[in-house]
């Protein structure tokens, strides 16, 4: 972890000039604000009464939009995972002006000084979260979780519910989660290893800003606990995907694996990183061997990422069935209606189907315009947070320009390699001639721009 002091307020200049780039909305505009004041008043009148369960949420710390909670019982072998999400259809209706501002914006756009959300305040991190301050309205999806890990959608019920504790991923204890969170997650760990699931999660270059101003860049590995939280969260998504299949309608996440193509030049990284694939081992095999702390682990991890074609959003087809390849099923977004706009439209249908009821027309139609807004919304956030990261990059390194460094060639493309800092969590291009994945090189920094984001290494050795 490298902190970065910013004593030239080089962060924040620069954070105020890709805001204005990339055109990220300050604030909302004063007719969304109104209506969120109004919206935020309107009482639950539908919903069950469930504030006798003992629901708790599991986020960062610092969060504050609450999209989930969860509360777990035994059912003879089985577990009831009850899957409490946002209920942000009660408080947002088709075609009024947060449902519009919604449209525009897609998703919630994280930068290290604070958030362009896609709700205002009021909402997302008031009326609609899931704070432990008092009963909130959700939509509660009771997962049946069998001991092979299969899951099944028992019901879908709005429901009022009370938090019991926010708890966080740097801080929580086993002890301080309800009986079954561990073995569910286990169970759906093991349900994914028999499908021949390819989903991995390198760690992450972040930006986050400490309690003094101060900003620090580091990669992030996943904690445990916030592994095992994203197994329930899958297996959510994952019940929903089939109630939507069983009705032939929906919208899906769907993702391409590599292609041979591709696996064998990844095979050919994985030699040139010293790891050892056995021939006879499938990609997904393979990945589960993977340690995101080690770093020639972690620069394989990206580099399979980067191989396969990137998720998509699309609405059911017979003629294209959905099919996610990391997940190695069916695959649907339902758990992060106050981040998400796909989510919202996506709970809607599964409340009216598991319930019996048509589906409303107006998700029909959005579950046809959904993934061209979801692409546009969530490549905006994609080079949002590489300009936040590349913004980090040159702020660490703005002294020392003609310094040199040790570093490793962790992939090859049409603007050189990619090279990832042995001493920093720097992951930047250089012109090398003659490398391939797993080299180890000598660089010199030839310039560290943080007007512009620009970094330059040139090779010594």
């Amino acid at each position: 972890m490298r902190t970065l002091r910013d004593p030239d307020c080089l962060l924040a200049e620069g954070l105020a000039a890709l805001r204005l780039q990339f055109q990220v909305p300050p604030t909302f505009p004063p007719a969304v604000q109104a209506a969120a004041a109004v919206a935020a008043l309107r009482a639950p009148t539908e919903h069950a009464d469930w504030t006798g369960r003992a629901f708790v949420t599991l986020d960062p710390a610092e969060s504050t939009d609450l999209d989930q909670a969860f509360a777990i019982e035994a059912a003879g072998n089985d577990w009831l995972l009850h899957y409490a999400i946002a209920d942000v259809g009660w408080f947002v209706g088709h075609g009024d002006p947060l449902d519009v501002e919604a449209w525009v914006r897609g998703v919630t756009t994280y930068l290290p000084d604070g958030k362009a959300g896609l709700y205002p305040p009021v909402l997302a991190e008031g009326a609609a979260s899931l704070l432990p301050d008092g009963p909130r309205p959700a939509v509660v999806f009771t997962v049946r979780v069998r001991p092979d890990g299969e899951v099944a959608l028992d019901a879908v019920t709005r429901a009022l519910i009370r938090s019991r504790a926010k708890l966080a991923y740097e801080t929580v204890q086993p002890t301080d989660l309800p009986a079954g969170f561990a073995e569910i997650a286990a169970r759906i760990e093991l349900a994914e290893a028999r499908r021949g699931a390819a989903r991995v999660d390198p760690p992450e270059q972040q930006v986050e800003r400490n309690g003094d101003g101060s900003f620090h860049l580091h990669f992030h590995p996943l904690l445990p606990a916030e592994t095992a939280n994203a197994a329930l969260s899958l297996a959510c998504n994952l019940a929903v995907a089939s109630l939507l299949l069983t009705h032939e309608t929906g919208l899906f996440r769907v993702m391409a694996g590599p292609d041979s193509r591709a696996e064998a030049r990844l095979r050919q990284t994985a030699r040139a990183f010293g790891l050892t694939w056995p021939e006879a081992a499938p990609l997904s095999q393979f990945e589960k061997l993977l340690d995101p702390a080690d770093p020639r682990h972690a620069a394989f991890m990206l580099a399979v990422r980067r191989a396969g074609q990137g998720a998509s959003y699309a609405p059911y087809s017979p003629s294209n069935p959905p099919w996610h390849a990391a997940i190695a099923a069916p695959y649907a977004h339902a758990t992060a209606p106050l981040r998400r706009l796909a989510d919202r439209h996506v709970i809607e249908a599964a409340l009216a189907l598991a319930n019996g009821r048509p589906l409303p027309a107006a998700v029909s139609a959005a579950f046809l315009r959904l993934p061209a807004a979801m692409q546009r919304a969530e490549a905006r956030a994609g080079q949002v947070e590489r300009a936040v990261v590349d913004l980090a990059e040159t702020a660490i390194l703005a002294g020392r320009v003609g310094e040199l460094f040790d570093a490793v060639v962790t992939d090859l493309g049409e603007q050189g390699a990619r090279i990832q800092l042995c001493a920093l969590p720097v992951v930047a291009r250089t012109v090398a001639r003659e490398v391939v994945p797993g080299d180890r090189v000598r660089v010199k920094l030839e310039a560290a721009d943080p007007a512009t984001r620009r970094l330059a290494f040139q090779r010594v050795a």
